[in-house]
């Protein structure tokens, strides 16, 4: 979850990059709140129009909409796209598989012209120490 509000608290934030579990976390809760939002409003009789769509569903989606370009911009900075590659998501049919080739790349190593790597702070110690966590020591010289 805490993938999630860590997106939502970038509500704007269109500079940087965002690495893929970043992302696909926030996906994944997104979809699975959409789901219970959307039982909710089948069982509270708020669904309209000819698609069925809920009330609640709709507030939802507006909400996490910034949100979600945003992550979306930051995710293809870390491939070293613009983030002006959304935009090929409205190319009708296969706009969205590009979007999502794009989206499933594993990030640039090291820095790029979008920012520094999410995944450094991983890799390397606060010192800039190769081993930290989970790497094995640096061999000693």
């Amino acid at each position: 979850m805490q993938w999630y509000t860590d997106v939502i608290k970038k509500y704007a934030e269109f500079s940087g990059r965002a690495r893929r579990k970043e992302y696909w976390m926030f996906v994944l809760f997104n979809v699975i709140i959409s789901i219970v939002i959307s039982i909710v409003d089948r069982i509270a009789g708020l669904t309209y129009g000819a698609a069925n769509t809920g009330v609640l569903s709709t507030i939802y989606s507006l909400a996490v909409l910034l949100p979600s370009l945003a992550v979306g911009a930051r995710r293809l900075h870390d491939t070293g796209r613009s983030g002006w590659w959304l935009l090929i998501n409205l190319v009708p049919c296969v706009g969205w598989i590009v979007f999502l080739v794009f989206a499933i790349q594993e990030g640039n190593a090291g820095d790029n012209q979008y920012g520094p790597d999410p995944k450094a702070a991983e890799r390397f110690g606060p010192g800039g120490e190769p081993g930290y966590p989970g790497y094995p020591p640096a061999p000693q010289a």
